[in-house]
Parts: C-alpha cells; structure tokens; sequence
C-alpha cells in the first residue's frame, strides 16, 4: 500500500471514529437535593437542566435547559433574568405541563403576578413526591403531583417519567405523563396547553412590532420594531410550514432554530401517535412560546371543530413527548428528526 493508500485509510478511519465519538451516549447524573426541593440533572458532567417543584411555583418545571455546547436554550425570566430576556407572560418558565381550562380553572396562566381576590379562579399543581431517580447512560426521573383548586382539593393526579440522554452535540428528554381524574375532570377546549416551552431570544422570529425586554438588573427598556438584532430564529414542521405559519397547524414535530454564538441550536417536539387528537396541533409562537396542543383544537381552526376531554373519575389518560435540543455547526436535519420521531412512535 503506497503512502497516499495509506493517509486515506487513516483519514477514513479518523472521520469514522469522530462520527462513532459524536454518537455516542454520554452519562447522566440525576441528583436529588437534600436541602431544596430540585433534582438536577447533569450530562457528560455538564448541567443540562434542574427539575423544580417548590411551593413559591404554581407548577412544576424543567429550568433552566442547557444545549451540549452549554448555551442556555431557555428565557431566564422570571426566575433568572438574563440581559435581553422579554419580560412578558411570566408565567413561561423552562418547560412546563398544565392547561388553561380544566373544570373552569386555569392552570397555564397561574403565576405571581395574578391578584390575589383573582387567585381562585386558577389552579395549582403540587408535587408530593419524587418516585425514583437514576443515573447512567438514560437517566430517570419519575414524581407524583396533584393538580387542585385553591382550596387544595384534588381534580388530577399526575405521575410523569422523564427519561434523559445525550451525546456531545444532542440532548433528548422523552416525557411520559399520565393524568388520572380523581372527581369528573372536563378539559375544555383552549388554546393555551399542554405541553410548553420558553426559548431563548436568540431563537424568536424577528418582529416588527415594539417589544419589552430587561437588563440583568431587571430594568425594563422597549425595543422598537425592527430594532431587535438579536432574534434570528423560526420554525419548520414535519408537515413543512415555517415561520409564524407553524401556528395552528397540525404535525408530527415542530421545530425551532435559529444562531447562538457561533452555533446553530434546535429544539425540537416531537409528538407520539398514542397520544389524543395526534398529530397535535403546535401553539408555536414566534416570540418565545412553543407548545403542543391537541386540546385547542376550537381556536386552531376557527371554530370549524372543537376537541373537549373528560375523565370520569377513576380514568386515565397518558401523554407522551419526546424533546430535542442540539447545537453544532449545523442545525439537525428533517430526515434525522423524522427518524427520530419513528423511533419514538415504538416506545
């Protein structure tokens, strides 16, 4: 073999074992807090996000979300304001789970900054338990949680698994939550549910119109339309609708991308097709709120059909997610989501 055989053999070799590095799975570490009630969840020894369930948060919730390279992918407001974070909706926070009108209370909405006389028109989901946490090359988290009026008596029990993975340039969550109705449990269609996410500024759609943002000190300052150079992100669905006409529409996954740094970042949700009403229909916002929705399907299609769910009390129903965040040189691809979504349909 001549030495130029031979230099493209090791080349080829090289380029194989950096695709086999970059494909591989790399450890996770649940941690449960001794001291506050927070799991944090670690990925090849780096932070990747913190489940929080304290009593001053009306819901439970993932926050912050890192992307491999370390890029905050989440708003930090309200919890962490970032310079350049919008200060709006407070009650966006990391990923979330809940919905705007079960029996006539209003989950999604519920945050600090609902007056009090107007407290009971809203609920809370509580979380009394953490069921299990595991370490390794898939990490697991699993807790109990009551969904209740103010009053604190209980409409939903929610028990969820997350299953955490990821390699040098991707981190996956597959979320598995299933809702059982402990009296009569109506959700009644609207727009804003089920599953949730608040991204960073980087990845909203550049908007015309004026906006509101804040310092890291908290100082709000308005940005005019036009002005905002730091929103460079949209959408594209597996169904292929992009930008701001993602919204209302149904498909397998939608997802999110736009420039960090130097980096192209993604996230992704995708859908499973045990899950009601699939494919859902994608409340993606282009300021900041990307969500699935199957139960808002009234408002999604202009009041041509609606899809309300009732739970008798004792019934259940199971909602399934998966997920994806990836940062790298390029943002992942349609055929690699879909690829993923038709590995996740077999969970």
């Amino acid at each position: 073999m001549n030495k130029f055989k031979t230099l493209g053999f090791v080349i080829a070799i090289s380029a194989l074992s950096s695709v086999t590095q970059a494909q591989k799975k790399e450890q996770v570490k649940v941690v449960k807090s001794a001291t506050e009630n927070k799991v944090d969840v670690l990925i090849g020894g780096k932070p990747f996000t913190s489940f929080l369930y304290p009593d001053s948060l009306e819901k439970p919730v993932l926050y912050p979300l890192h992307a491999a390279n370390g890029t905050l992918v989440t708003r930090g407001f309200p919890l962490a304001p970032r310079a350049g974070d919008p200060v709006d909706h407070p009650h966006h926070i990391g990923i979330w789970f809940n919905f705007e009108n079960l029996n006539g209370l209003d989950f999604w909405n519920n945050s600090y900054a609902i007056p009090a006389a107007k407290k009971h028109l809203y609920g809370w989901i509580r979380t009394d338990k953490i069921l299990e946490t595991k370490s390794g090359a898939t990490g697991v988290l699993a807790y109990h949680a009551n969904w209740t009026n103010q009053q604190k008596e209980i409409i939903l029990e929610e028990t969820t698994r997350f299953e955490f993975s990821g390699d040098q340039n991707q981190r996956i969550i597959d979320r598995y939550t299933t809702l059982k109705a402990n009296t009569e449990a109506v959700f009644k269609d609207a727009k804003d549910g089920l599953l949730g996410l608040r991204f960073a500024h980087e990845l909203q759609i550049p908007d015309t119109a004026d906006q509101k943002y804040t310092d890291d000190k908290g100082n709000v300052t308005i940005v005019k339309g036009g002005a905002d150079h730091i929103a460079n992100g949209t959408y594209i669905t597996s169904a292929g609708k992009t930008g701001n006409d993602a919204w209302s529409t149904r498909a397998v996954w939608c997802k999110v991308y736009g420039k960090m740094g130097a980096d192209s970042v993604s996230i992704a949700i995708i859908d499973h097709p045990k899950n009601v009403n699939y494919p859902t229909f994608w409340h993606a916002r282009g300021y900041g709120l990307f969500a699935a929705n199957p139960l808002g399907e009234k408002i999604f299609t202009n009041n041509k059909s609606a899809k309300n769910l009732t739970l008798e009390k004792g019934e259940s129903v199971t909602f399934r997610y998966r997920i994806v965040i990836n940062s790298g040189g390029q943002t992942i691809s349609t055929a690699q989501l879909n690829e993923l979504a038709e590995v996740f349909a077999k969970k």
